[in-house]
């Protein structure tokens, strides 16, 4: 693909669709920019695909594609220098399940699970399914980015076993940890004696040029055998409702353990799942880079703009298509509320354990994220 961003304007009217984002706000004047879920269409070859499979009428079970495989590999070198092995992968429908799996894979063993806020809402609630109590580990904030908090990390009152999440990048605020920090992290955890739980969801949405990924299994062998890395083409080529995500897991008893959990619960993903991700990891790369400045450029724009309001602090993401705001000096009772009441759906970011933030979703039009931030600039300016 070249001089394409036109693809990225030529946006799908998703009302009456029965879209989970624009349905919300169904039959009210209300932009919806809160789940992450992105309003682009897929990468060519990926909807070509999809022709292609329902042209063939059989929608039936299916195993994965060695194809499919080996783009993982395949990709996994070539993006992050990271060597995987064919039989660390287990499949998944999707993220949040396998969140849960992990603490179900720790419920006997683990004490606790560890996670830094604020964070994806799943996070929060997943130890909660397995009656796991959930120590929450406020993010630092340092020159405008947010940082693992290592002092904090030090005074927990951990236990050999216990499982940390990890998202990484993060959502919401946005951060790609360097290697440094990553190192740093899995010292302590391999100290510890921890287990950690690594959401990589977004690990290919790097929006800073230059920015690489390493994925914290590939920091060391030492680590790795602690490491559950959760990684899908879902984010990344817009494909959250084809369900189909998967773990990487190199220690053998560790992945044994993560099936066994998985044992007549969580099913595989479904044929078309397998097909469309095979598709956007074999044919989506030049959308991928070009899809990166589109996004990248709605970032600096919503930047520009939403930093001229008083009582409201975005911060720029390095990673991701979110945005996190701080509005807690907004003269509001529900910055939320407020802002839904203007037209525009955000996140709440109580959900994310930090109340008075919000959550913005840059995976839109340009024209419609415009339209949605000067209803923010016009409803704080008649405050």
């Amino acid at each position: 693909m070249s001089n394409k961003e036109p693809y990225f304007e030529d946006i799908p009217d998703r009302r009456d669709t029965n879209s989970l984002k624009w349905g919300k706000y169904a039959g009210r004047d209300i932009l919806p920019l809160w789940v992450a879920d992105m309003d682009f269409k897929s990468p060519p070859g990926v909807l070509e695909r999809a022709k292609k499979e329902a042209n063939f009428g059989n929608f039936g079970y299916a195993n994965c594609p060695t194809g499919l495989v080996d783009a993982v590999l395949e990709r996994s070198m070539e993006l992050y220098g990271w060597k995987v092995n064919s039989s660390w992968l287990v499949w998944l429908p999707g993220m949040v399940c396998a969140l849960n799996v992990s603490c179900r894979v720790f419920e006997k063993e683990s004490s606790q699970v560890f996670t830094q806020t604020p964070v994806y809402p799943p996070f929060l609630t997943a130890p909660g399914n397995f009656d796991l109590p959930c120590t929450r580990i406020p993010m630092c904030l340092d020159q405008g980015r947010f940082s693992i908090d290592f002092d904090a990390l030090e005074a927990l009152p951990s236990k050999p076993s216990d499982l940390f999440m990890l998202c990484h990048p993060h959502n919401p605020v946005g951060s790609a940890f360097t290697k440094d920090e990553l190192k740093r992290f899995g010292e302590w955890a391999c100290r510890k004696e921890l287990f950690v739980c690594s959401d990589e969801i977004h690990c290919d949405l790097l929006l800073e040029p230059g920015l690489t990924h390493t994925p914290l299994a590939s920091i060391s062998p030492e680590l790795a055998d602690r490491v559950v890395t959760l990684m899908a083409p879902s984010k990344t080529f817009n494909l959250p409702g084809f369900g189909c995500s998967f773990a990487v897991i190199s220690n053998g008893q560790l992945r044994r353990r993560f099936k066994k959990a998985m044992a007549g619960i969580v099913p595989d993903p479904p044929a078309m799942g397998f097909a469309l991700a095979e598709s956007a990891y074999r044919t989506g790369e030049s959308w991928r880079m070009e899809l990166i400045d589109y996004l990248r450029a709605n970032r600096d724009f919503a930047i520009s703009e939403l930093s001229n309001i008083q009582g409201l602090v975005p911060y720029s993401p390095q990673a991701t298509y979110l945005m996190w705001l701080d509005a807690r000096n907004l003269p509001v009772e529900n910055p939320q509320v407020f802002f839904e009441n203007a037209g525009v759906g955000l996140s709440d970011g109580k959900d994310f354990g930090a109340p008075g933030f919000l959550r913005l979703n840059l995976g839109c039009s340009r024209g419609l994220l415009k339209q949605a931030i000067d209803r923010m600039v016009s409803a704080c300016k008649a405050l």
